[in-house]
């Protein structure tokens, strides 16, 4: 079978020459959305055919990753490698990939684990590294780091460059519509930067996440439901219900607090149940219990934009 890459970033600088080491002697299209540091000239100088994006059109992940397919050609090869620019492919991954995918005719895509490359450098970093862990098998969907057969990729329509966040996701349910099946291998596949070390950072991709949340789930209705429901229960219905303890009657207080302190705790649980150790269970369970604050804003912000007709611009947080 025949495999190229499609390489998409955006001031990723060192991220992205150690991603292009990491794919020395395979075919590589690098998809550039308005980087200012040298990572065309880096690209090129690595042997990468270089597309650059037109500014005129708002950047998304998805419009990058779409736009290096069709750099392609009219004849793509047999499977296409999707990457972003601040990962690197693990030694053997690609090879792994293209026998399943020889060995399973309806397999459209297969992933395998993602991993941080420095997970103890921040909690945000460590996050990240949790979020990636997932168990190998069938699935609904992955990440962007994916290995996709073309024919599967142009019968499904490819990525939607509408779509700012989630747009992984959302190529994956259409994928699996058009029938064909998702497999995630139990096998390292790339090892990523995340380099969040503010809480800015953490708080705005928590907000792009709840954007993806109510974006995608638009789209597929059904998709995203419960993190969306969580969202609305803890990011809005609750802190509505504490101001109006704190305005009326005090022990409605007291019931939020005890709300929100079972779902810690049961987040806790659910972390410890992953093997994570009980002091940084009760130290992430924090953030995840803080997210659906930031979530509601994207949730609300997407809500805006349909309404207005506005452009979905990508929410950047680094």
């Amino acid at each position: 079978m025949t495999l190229a890459v499609v390489l998409i970033g955006r001031n990723e600088g060192a991220r992205l020459e150690a991603s292009l080491a990491s794919l020395e002697g395979r075919r590589v299209v690098y998809v550039d959305s308005g980087s200012t540091d040298g990572s065309v000239a880096a690209a090129r100088a690595a042997g990468a055919e270089v597309v650059t994006l037109d500014p005129a059109t708002p950047f998304t992940a998805a419009r990058a990753r779409h736009e290096g397919f069709e750099a392609l050609g009219e004849t793509p090869p047999d499977v296409v490698q999707f990457i972003d620019g601040d990962c690197m492919v693990v030694p053997g991954w690609i090879e792994a990939g293209l026998a399943a995918l020889q060995d399973d005719a309806r397999l459209g895509l297969v992933t395998g684990w993602r991993s941080e490359i420095a997970p103890d450098a921040s909690v945000y970093n460590a996050l990240c590294d949790h979020e990636w862990h997932r168990p190998a098998g069938d699935i609904t969907a992955c990440g962007g780091d994916m290995m996709v057969r073309s024919a599967a990729y142009i019968e499904a329509g490819g990525f939607d460059a509408q779509v700012i966040a989630a747009e992984d996701d959302e190529f994956c349910q259409r994928l699996r519509k058009a029938g064909w099946s998702l497999r995630r291998l139990p096998l390292p596949m790339t090892r990523h930067d995340a380099a969040m070390t503010r809480l800015g950072q953490w708080w705005r991709r928590a907000v792009r996440s709840g954007h993806g949340f109510a974006q995608v789930g638009d789209l597929h209705p059904g998709y995203f439901a419960r993190e969306r429901a969580r969202v609305w229960v803890y990011g809005l219905a609750l802190p509505l219900l504490a101001l109006a303890g704190l305005v009326f009657w005090l022990p409605l207080l007291v019931l939020v607090f005890a709300a929100y302190l079972l779902s810690y705790l049961k987040t806790v649980q659910g972390l410890r149940g992953k093997g994570m150790t009980t002091g940084t269970a009760l130290h992430h369970a924090v953030f995840l219990t803080l997210s659906k604050c930031p979530n509601l804003i994207g949730m609300l912000t997407y809500a805006l934009r349909k309404r207005r007709g506005a452009a979905m611009r990508i929410i950047e947080y680094k």
